[in-house]
């Protein structure tokens, strides 16, 4: 994958050398009660693993984030699904509805993918509402979806998104930066 540009953010694959700024985004409370402290022991170790599709998000030349993808290439139900962190220093600038919509535009043209997903903590308002103005669509809840850090079940929420959608999310532009 090339280098992916949107409006305000560039995507590049992430290295080893973005651990410190992603461990630094980690180590934030705002971040963290959302992504379990121990859900990535070995950041170092997965961005150097050559197979890996983890981009950062990089602003003005700075990685304040990261976002990353799977994809099921099935000829029969091919789908991918995302996810993401900025640092709270870039919250509500518009910096991870870019990422997401960059990402996503990529994902979705020269038919790579049909659907894209990603299901967020049910109660993560904040992310819910960068989703759907890319055009995510709330698909349901999954119930004890995820063990958080002090082991309580937490729900999630699924949402999609087919290429039409993404077209209909643009409609509303970037007025959240």
């Amino acid at each position: 994958m090339d280098t992916l540009k949107g409006r305000s953010v560039v995507l590049r694959r992430a290295t080893p050398d973005d651990a410190p700024a992603f461990r630094a985004a980690l180590a934030c409370e705002e971040v963290a009660r959302w992504w379990t402290r121990n859900g990535w022991l070995d950041v170092e170790g997965d961005l150097a693993r050559p197979d890996h599709r983890r981009l950062a998000i990089t602003v003005e030349g700075v990685a304040v984030g990261m976002i990353q993808w799977w994809a099921e290439e099935s000829p029969v139900c091919p789908y991918a699904t995302v996810d993401m962190f900025l640092h709270p220093d870039y919250h509500r600038r518009g910096y991870g509805t870019d990422a997401l919509r960059t990402l996503v535009g990529w994902l979705l043209s020269a038919g790579r993918q049909h659907r894209v997903t990603i299901d967020p903590a049910a109660d993560n308002t904040a992310a819910i509402r960068c989703y759907e103005k890319v055009g995510f669509r709330r698909v349901g809840v999954l119930r004890q979806y995820w063990k958080d850090d002090a082991g309580q079940w937490r729900d999630g929420l699924l949402l999609d998104l087919l290429a039409g959608d993404l077209a209909a999310g643009r409609e509303g532009g970037h007025g959240d930066r």
